[in-house]
């Protein structure tokens, strides 16, 4: 078994079939009988767009989702912050145009527990599971579970995080006392009072909507809600029925420091428990740029794959909310929206060369166990042609190899880099 995967795909406009490099990445993507992407649009036509978005309001027409089939992928996730874009409508088509398609998805659903789901891909080579999980996602965009009387609502198979701040004893008692004098926390204590809200355990304090601690070191923790870790772990044992192989996908955005690089310690705990549960390899993605790779029981942890395709300025039309967003309206062109958003073209993901970098891991499997990884890097570019921008190619030196083995150093993840290519062997 022979799994190939890459991180976020960010389409917005046709494949232009056999460009310059194309090929290279085609063959070693095709090496996979698992090939494995994170749908980051959506894809549907005559939808209004939600009133919150992932940042972006991404959509695609069906048939330029078609014409990412070149690229010969056959599973993917729609758990991301963008699912919801489009609203519920715009996540149904997407669910429906991904299926025509052909692709196995997984992570959203008409209700909780159909995106909760593994799905499957059957394999002469094996039973492959996928199951899905996003921390990032829009207010509303969590799927909701069926009750004796109702439908479910359609979403994502969410993970909701409760960040909490660390502060010393004196920070909190100087908080308590804007709080005092401003009253941010009027409304809240009211009701708290009343019983519409838990109270607070002793130490804890909330400054508007903002959850505080006390401790000796200033920071602060994510923790994921437990009922929806319980979901995932019994996704995991689900799968572990019927599946030879079971791959979770995790669409975060979540950092902590200063650098997106960094891994939070809530994600590296979850990924090791998802494979602690059963599960063969966690693919990461949400940052749009590569994190370390950690072998954990001998199992690989991608904590983000980075992106593979990023068309961000490329939509036809948005909504009038994105134009509002940036002080104008939809009489202004798409050119002038992406102009001022950018600053005049000079900063946004597309302008960032970390955003730009990424690789593909080829992961080897025998009976069940890790034998080897081969990393292929691979740059977006396009270079001076518009309608090549934001295309993977493969990268013509080993630089993103050798920035992806110091992100891995803290992981105890050590590789090869030989012929253009990383290695890591079992």
């Amino acid at each position: 078994m022979k799994i190939t995967a890459v991180g976020d795909v960010a389409l917005q406009r046709r494949i232009p079939g056999a460009y310059e490099g194309f090929q290279e990445i085609q063959s070693f993507i095709g090496q996979g009988n698992v090939r494995f992407f994170n749908l980051e649009t959506t894809v549907n036509k005559n939808c209004f767009g939600a009133f919150f978005s992932g940042g972006t309001w991404l959509r695609t027409d069906p048939e330029v989702l078609a014409s990412f089939r070149s690229f010969g992928f056959n599973v993917t996730t729609t758990a991301n912050n963008h699912a919801t874009d489009f609203a519920y409508d715009g996540l149904l088509q997407t669910m429906d145009n991904v299926q025509k398609e052909g692709y196995i998805f997984s992570g959203t659903g008409r209700n909780l527990s159909e995106a909760a789901s593994p799905a499957y891909l059957d394999l002469p080579q094996g039973r492959v599971a996928l199951i899905s999980v996003t921390d990032s996602f829009s207010p509303g965009a969590m799927a909701g579970e069926q009750s004796r009387r109702l439908p479910g609502r359609p979403g994502v198979n969410g993970l909701r995080i409760k960040q909490t701040v660390i502060v010393r004893p004196e920070e909190l008692a100087q908080l308590r006392t804007i709080a005092d004098s401003t009253r941010i926390n009027a409304y809240n204590d009211i009701i708290r009072a009343e019983g519409y809200l838990p109270p607070l355990a002793e130490g804890d304090f909330d400054f508007g909507d903002m959850h505080f601690c006390t401790g000796d070191t200033p920071g602060f923790r994510y923790e994921v809600q437990n009922e929806d870790l319980r979901r995932l772990e019994k996704s995991i044992y689900e799968a572990s029925l019927t599946a030879d192989m079971i791959l979770v996908s995790i669409h975060s955005h979540k950092t902590v420091g200063d650098s997106k690089e960094t891994v939070p310690d809530y994600l590296a705990d979850l990924c090791r428990l998802c494979i602690d549960r059963g599960a063969h390899a966690v693919i990461g993605h949400g940052p749009h740029l590569l994190r370390g790779i950690e072998i954990y029981k001998e199992r690989p942890i991608f904590y983000s794959l980075g992106d593979f395709l990023l068309q961000l300025e490329s939509g036809p039309y948005a909504p009038e909310d994105f134009f509002a967003k940036w002080g104008l309206t939809s009489e202004s062109t798409m050119h002038e929206l992406f102009r001022i958003r950018s600053r005049d073209f000079t900063v946004g993901l597309q302008r960032d060369r970390k955003m730009l970098e990424t690789v593909i891991p080829g992961m080897q499997f025998e009976n069940g166990k890790l034998k080897e990884i081969e990393i292929l890097p691979v740059i977006l570019g396009g270079g001076p042609l518009r309608g090549l921008e934001g295309l993977p190619k493969v990268a013509e030196n080993t630089e993103i190899l050798e920035r992806l083995a110091e992100l891995s150093v803290p992981f105890g993840t050590e590789f090869t880099i030989r012929n253009g290519r990383g290695y890591i062997k079992f």
